[in-house]
């Protein structure tokens, strides 16, 4: 696991971090996950991929709430 989604993971589940901070991290965790899409095919367009960078986000930060 690469430090930046280490750290996301571990920031969401800490009650004490601010919500611009967890944001920032899940950004941060798509980015990483966007850039290892792109740079593994052919196919897929940065553009595009950047478009959806806030759907991304919004999806790490949901998948990392506690149920």
């Amino acid at each position: 696991m690469s430090q930046t989604l280490h750290s996301a993971s571990v920031n969401a589940v800490t009650p004490r971090i601010g919500a611009e901070s967890a944001r920032a991290h899940a950004v941060a965790s798509a980015l990483e996950l966007i850039a290892a899409r792109v740079s593994s095919s052919a196919s897929v367009h940065l553009s595009q991929e950047l478009d959806n960078l806030s759907k991304y986000a919004d999806q790490i930060q949901d998948a990392l709430k506690l149920k």
